[in-house]
Protein backbone atom coordinates (compact mmCIF):
# COMPACT_ATOMS: atom_id res chain seq x y z
CA UNK A 1 0.00 0.00 0.00
CA UNK A 2 1.30 3.39 -0.42
CA UNK A 3 0.48 6.43 1.28
CA UNK A 4 -1.06 9.16 -0.96
CA UNK A 5 -1.40 12.64 0.68
CA UNK A 6 -3.90 14.86 -1.54
CA UNK A 7 -3.19 18.26 -1.34
CA UNK A 8 -3.80 21.64 -3.56
CA UNK A 9 -1.21 23.05 -5.82
CA UNK A 10 -2.93 26.31 -6.44
CA UNK A 11 -4.71 26.82 -3.11
CA UNK A 12 -4.62 30.31 -2.30
CA UNK A 13 -4.90 29.43 1.54
CA UNK A 14 -1.32 29.91 3.18
CA UNK A 15 -2.75 27.77 6.38
CA UNK A 16 -3.60 24.70 3.87
CA UNK A 17 0.11 25.24 1.90
CA UNK A 18 1.96 25.13 4.89
CA UNK A 19 -0.26 22.13 6.30
CA UNK A 20 0.59 20.30 3.14
CA UNK A 21 4.27 21.27 3.40
CA UNK A 22 4.30 20.06 6.99
CA UNK A 23 3.09 16.88 6.01
CA UNK A 24 5.39 16.02 3.23
CA UNK A 25 8.32 17.77 5.22
CA UNK A 26 7.53 14.91 8.00
CA UNK A 27 7.32 12.02 5.48
CA UNK A 28 10.16 13.24 3.72
CA UNK A 29 12.18 13.66 6.42
CA UNK A 30 11.50 10.33 8.31
CA UNK A 31 12.30 8.41 4.36
CA UNK A 32 8.37 7.59 4.45
CA UNK A 33 7.40 6.49 0.46
CA UNK A 34 4.26 8.22 -0.53
CA UNK A 35 3.18 9.94 -2.88
CA UNK A 36 1.00 13.58 -3.76
CA UNK A 37 -2.05 14.04 -5.67
CA UNK A 38 -2.92 17.59 -7.08
CA UNK A 39 -6.35 17.52 -6.48
CA UNK A 40 -6.33 20.85 -8.39
CA UNK A 41 -4.65 19.08 -11.43
CA UNK A 42 -7.30 15.84 -11.39
CA UNK A 43 -10.91 15.74 -10.95
CA UNK A 44 -11.49 12.22 -11.16
CA UNK A 45 -8.53 12.04 -7.96
CA UNK A 46 -10.85 14.77 -6.20
CA UNK A 47 -13.86 13.19 -6.42
CA UNK A 48 -12.54 10.05 -5.26
CA UNK A 49 -10.90 11.87 -2.17
CA UNK A 50 -14.12 13.53 -1.59
CA UNK A 51 -15.99 10.22 -1.68
CA UNK A 52 -13.87 8.22 0.25
CA UNK A 53 -13.60 10.62 3.73
CA UNK A 54 -15.86 9.01 6.03
CA UNK A 55 -19.05 11.07 6.51
CA UNK A 56 -18.13 12.52 10.10
CA UNK A 57 -14.84 13.88 8.52
CA UNK A 58 -17.14 16.36 6.29
CA UNK A 59 -17.52 19.90 7.36
CA UNK A 60 -20.89 20.99 7.59
CA UNK A 61 -20.93 23.34 4.51
CA UNK A 62 -18.69 22.51 1.66
CA UNK A 63 -15.79 19.65 0.93
CA UNK A 64 -13.42 18.33 2.80
CA UNK A 65 -10.26 20.80 2.03
CA UNK A 66 -6.57 19.52 1.99
CA UNK A 67 -4.44 18.12 2.75
CA UNK A 68 -5.97 14.15 3.38
CA UNK A 69 -3.80 11.30 3.94
CA UNK A 70 -4.44 7.85 2.94
CA UNK A 71 -2.81 4.27 2.72
CA UNK A 72 -4.13 3.11 -0.46
CA UNK A 73 -7.82 3.35 -0.40
CA UNK A 74 -8.26 3.16 3.48
CA UNK A 75 -8.86 6.95 5.22
CA UNK A 76 -6.11 7.67 7.42
CA UNK A 77 -6.71 11.26 7.84
CA UNK A 78 -6.35 14.91 8.08
CA UNK A 79 -4.03 17.56 9.10
CA UNK A 80 -5.36 17.71 12.86
CA UNK A 81 -5.45 13.98 13.03
CA UNK A 82 -1.86 14.13 11.66
CA UNK A 83 -1.00 16.33 13.91
CA UNK A 84 -2.28 14.37 16.91
CA UNK A 85 -0.32 11.67 16.00
CA UNK A 86 2.80 13.06 15.59
CA UNK A 87 2.41 14.83 18.80
CA UNK A 88 1.12 11.32 20.44
CA UNK A 89 4.56 9.60 18.74
CA UNK A 90 1.90 7.22 16.78
CA UNK A 91 2.62 8.84 13.07
CA UNK A 92 3.37 5.20 11.90
CA UNK A 93 0.45 3.57 13.21
CA UNK A 94 -2.07 6.38 12.46
CA UNK A 95 -0.66 5.65 8.50
CA UNK A 96 -1.23 1.85 8.95
CA UNK A 97 2.46 1.19 8.79
CA UNK A 98 4.45 -1.60 10.94
CA UNK A 99 7.14 0.34 12.40
CA UNK A 100 10.24 2.72 11.42
CA UNK A 101 11.34 2.43 8.09
CA UNK A 102 15.01 1.00 8.54
CA UNK A 103 17.81 3.58 8.04
CA UNK A 104 21.04 2.41 6.64
CA UNK A 105 24.07 2.87 9.39
CA UNK A 106 26.79 4.40 8.23
CA UNK A 107 29.86 2.54 8.52
CA UNK A 108 33.17 4.69 10.56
Amino acid sequence: MVIRVYIASSSGSVVIKKRQQAIVGFLEANRITFEEVDITMLEDQRLWMYRNIPGDKHPDKGNPLPPQIFNGEQYCGDYEDFFQSKESNTVFSFLGLQSQPAVKQSES
